[in-house]
């Protein structure tokens, strides 16, 4: 077998045995520029001001859950 496909010789002229060269299959699902941007470029940048994922109203919430619960076991034992 000569092919570089391991094809059997006597098939070579059948239409359905034609292959795409490495080239043409690795680049048949890429973007004409492959470059992506840099998801941190470097030199910093304008930023965000970080902010706490927990609002006043969440830790107030949270805190009268454990209040109903601890009050429930102490009046409820």
């Amino acid at each position: 077998m000569d092919s570089s496909h391991g094809i059997d010789p006597r098939s070579l002229e059948d239409p359905r045995n034609v292959y795409m060269t490495d080239e043409e299959f690795y680049a048949s699902d890429r973007p004409a520029h492959p470059v992506l941007p840099e998801d941190r470029p470097r030199g910093g940048g304008p930023t965000d001001p970080l902010k706490h994922p927990w609002t006043v109203g969440t830790m107030l919430f949270v805190a009268f859950v454990f209040l109903v619960i601890f009050g429930g076991i102490a009046l409820f034992p």
